[in-house]
């Protein structure tokens, strides 16, 4: 059984910022996040599929998928987000994103 997803929320990233990061340039500088985008967003439009991009400001990593609280302080070695809940950040962004509403 396939299913079709009716959207596809992709978040809007600063790769000038990333590139900054000493640790992480290399291996952001051998991404193509542009045609990424680009083919992802040709392929939801023929496939009829809502393709919405979330603000670069949008602290989907930082904001508690449970609860709503944001923290602030939240480093990019800490892997679990935890505020009563515990689950990983990435895991918490994507359920952020789901429910992502345009302004």
């Amino acid at each position: 059984m396939k299913t079709k997803p009716y959207r596809v929320v992709l978040e809007d990233l600063n790769v000038k910022g990333m590139m900054k990061n000493k640790h992480l340039s290399k291996a952001n500088s051998k991404q193509s996040y542009y045609e990424f985008r680009r083919q992802l967003q040709y392929k939801c439009k023929f496939r009829e599929i809502e393709f919405v991009v979330a603000d670069r400001f949008y602290p989907s990593t930082k904001t508690c998928s449970h609860c709503g609280e944001i923290k602030k302080d939240l480093k990019l070695k800490d892997q679990v987000y935890s505020c009563g809940l515990a689950i990983n950040r990435n895991l918490n962004a994507s359920i952020n994103l789901a429910r992502y509403k345009l302004a």
